[in-house]
């Protein structure tokens, strides 16, 4: 598998390209699983790419939609071998929310609203190991250590100066009051968080206390955006036992608004540097 294939996304789009034909044809889901003998969860499945795709799926569904050019087959056989490859995430095993790191991988841009904690691809190690411990007591050393890398490794989007991830992040001034590790660790934690803001594809705006109530009261979410015109999309809504992805233009636009209302509510960049510095001094010994 070439280095740049991401399976997260490779489904995605052979889902896409799945349903387009099943609608040429104007099947329904339910039509299709009656056809193959399978559940109709399979085929959605499929086709919103949360399932992986496996080239007899692909024939399968092909045979029912009457698709008989040669050269279409063979793309879609070539995605479906793709989409079962693993993307570096797997080689830290079971990792929680793994197909957000496929997405956020492949992402072009990622705006982030976070009303408890700093967004984790801005965190130091010292304060993601406090927060991943908080969040999850149950977790062993080895996991949280784990986990730990994974979140240091996601990271390196945002470092790759040639092909970075553009990231715009509101945050609560909540995250910065929360005293996760202890003073030192949330003293190191913000002056890096002011660091990161200095860069020319990193926007960090806070949104202080004063502000009132605002849309962010419903909780933390991002909203992933894609270079591919194909990929779709997507907000993203963490949950505990599950996550939820939302795809459809209506949801996304929904979401893409309240960040408009978010970031005018919040200090200008400017502002919010100023800001985090100071709260910064306050740990500070």
């Amino acid at each position: 598998m070439a280095a740049n294939v991401n399976p997260t996304v490779r489904r995605r789009r052979l889902g896409s390209e799945l349903r387009k034909l099943r609608e040429m044809k104007g099947l329904t889901a339910e039509a299709v699983a009656a056809e193959l003998l399978v559940s109709q969860s399979k085929i959605s499945r499929l086709e919103n790419g949360r399932r992986s795709i496996s080239q007899r799926d692909v024939r399968d569904l092909c045979g029912v939609y009457g698709v008989d050019d040669p050269h279409l087959v063979e793309s879609l056989m070539n995605m479906a071998r793709e989409s079962r490859q693993q993307g570096w995430w797997h080689a830290f095993g079971d990792v929680p929310y793994s197909v957000y790191i496929g997405l956020e991988t492949e992402a072009e841009s990622l705006r982030t609203y976070e009303s408890l904690i700093v967004p984790g691809l801005l965190q130091t190690r010292t304060y993601a190991e406090a927060v991943i411990l908080g969040m999850g007591p149950e977790a062993t050393p080895a996991e949280i250590q784990n986990r730990v890398e994974v979140r240091l490794k996601r990271q390196e989007r945002v470092a790759d100066l040639e092909h970075p991830l553009r990231l715009w992040a509101v945050i609560d001034e909540s995250a910065l009051r929360r005293v996760v590790g202890g003073p030192p660790v949330m003293a190191e934690q913000l002056e890096y968080l002011a660091e990161m803001s200095t860069l020319p594809h990193v926007t960090v705006q806070i949104l202080p206390h004063d502000v009132g109530a605002h849309p962010g009261m419903y909780g933390a979410f991002a909203v992933l955006e894609f270079e591919d015109s194909s990929d779709s999309s997507v907000v993203y809504l963490e949950g505990v036992t599950s996550d939820l992805y939302l795809e459809k233009h209506a949801d996304v636009h929904k979401y893409a608004m309240m960040y408009e209302y978010l970031r005018a509510q919040a200090l200008n960049p400017e502002k919010s540097r100023e800001f985090i510095l100071d709260a910064a001094k306050e740990y500070s010994p």
